[in-house]
C-alpha cells in the first residue's frame, strides 16, 4: 500500500475568460471546480495507474468533504483528519495569462496535527509515503523535520515534495526521493537566477551528498532531470498547448514512481513521467493516463 500525505488539501477552481480586465465583471467561457492538494494529486493519479494507496492530511468543512468524496468515488482509501474551518479554495485563471490564487488554508490546532503523526506512526514499515505541499496555518516546517524522523526510525520509503527551505534539514533522514522544480532548486542554494543545466546537476548531486537517496528535478517546457548515485538522466516534454501548470509536477512524480512499482525501470519511468508532466499542463486538471504511451514516444531519454 502506498499513502500521501497532504496537509493543506484544497478545492481548485479554474477558469477561463478571453481577458481579465479590473473594475468590471469578467464573465467566464469555461470553469471547472476540482479537489486538489499535491498529495491528493498523486493519489488519484496512482489510482489511475492501477496502485492502490490510502490519502492522508488534513480536511475541514463543505470543502474537505467534496474533496473526500471525489476520491472515494474513485476507490481510493481516506484517512483524513478533520478539521474547523473549511479546506482551502484556490483559484487559477487562465486569460491573456495564466493567474493563481492560492489561499494559506485553515488553522489546525496542536491536537489535530498530533493526531495525524500518530496515523503516520501506524504506516507498516517498507511502505512509500508521499508528504507533499504546503503547510496549513498552525503547522510549523519542523513538522517536516517530525515525518522525517518517523519514515527513517519505521523505515518508510519517504517522498518529498515540499518548497520549504527545511527540507535540506530533512536530509540526514535520507529520504527515498524528493522532487525540488528549478525555481525551488534556485531558492535551497540562495541563488537568485535562473540556473543552467550544468547548475542544476551540480545543485542536485549535492543534494544527494547531503543525504537524498533519489533526485527528480521538474522543468517545466524542459523536461525533467533525475539523478541518483549511479546516473544522471534528461527527459525531454511533449510539445502541445499550455491550460495550466498547477499539477503538473504532482502527474510526474506519481508516475515516476508508479511505474517502476508496476515494474518499468528507471528510463521507462522517467519518460512517461514527463509525459504526464506534460498531458497535464495541456489540460485543466490531471492528465489522461489512457494518452500516456503515446505522448511518451515523443520523450527522449538522455544518459548524461
Amino acid at each position: 500500500m502506498i499513502y500521501t500525505c497532504t496537509m493543506n488539501t484544497a478545492v481548485d477552481l479554474f477558469v477561463e475568460t478571453d481577458e481579465l480586465l479590473p473594475d468590471v465583471v469578467n464573465r467566464t467561457k469555461d470553469e471547472d471546480y476540482q479537489p486538489n492538494g499535491k498529495g491528493v494529486n498523486i493519489s488519484f493519479m496512482l489510482k489511475r495507474l492501477g496502485l492502490n494507496n490510502t490519502a492522508l492530511g488534513f480536511t475541514g468543512g463543505f470543502t474537505g468533504r467534496f474533496i473526500e468524496n471525489e476520491l472515494l468515488n474513485e476507490k481510493i482509501v481516506t484517512d483524513f483528519v478533520e478539521v474547523e474551518g473549511i479546506s482551502r479554495i484556490n483559484i487559477f485563471i487562465n486569460a491573456t495569462r495564466e493567474f493563481k490564487i492560492v489561499n494559506k488554508g485553515p488553522l489546525i490546532s496542536e491536537g489535530r496535527k498530533q493526531e495525524l503523526i500518530n496515523k503516520i506512526r501506524q504506516i507498516p514499515s517498507g511502505r512509500f509515503l508521499f508528504v507533499s505541499g504546503s503547510l496549513p496555518r498552525g503547522v510549523p516546517d519542523d513538522m517536516y523535520l517530525s515525518l522525517s524522523e518517523i519514515a527513517a526510525e519505521n523505515k518508510l520509503k519517504l517522498i518529498l515534495d515540499i518548497s520549504s527551505p527545511v527540507l535540506l534539514d530533512c536530509l540526514s533522514y535520507h529520504p527515498y526521493l524528493i522532487k525540488p522544480n528549478e525555481q525551488e532548486l534556485a531558492a535551497f542554494f540562495s541563488r537568485k537566477k535562473a540556473l543552467s543545466e550544468e547548475e542544476i546537476i551540480h545543485c542536485g548531486k549535492e543534494l544527494l551528498d547531503r543525504g537524498a537517496e533519489r533526485v527528480l528535478i521538474s522543468r517545466g517546457k524542459d523536461g525533467a532531470l533525475y539523478l541518483d548515485r549511479q546516473r544522471t538522466l534528461k527527459a525531454t516534454a511533449a510539445k502541445g498547448k499550455v491550460v495550466n501548470t498547477a499539477c503538473a509536477g504532482d502527474a510526474m512524480l506519481a508516475v515516476f514512481v508508479g511505474k517502476q512499482e508496476l515494474g518499468c525501470s528507471v528510463p521507462e519511468a522517467l519518460r512517461h513521467a514527463s509525459a504526464a508532466g506534460s498531458l497535464t499542463a495541456f489540460s485543466k486538471g490531471l492528465g489522461d493516463v489512457s494518452k500516456l504511451d503515446q505522448t511518451a514516444s515523443q520523450i527522449q531519454i538522455t544518459h548524461l
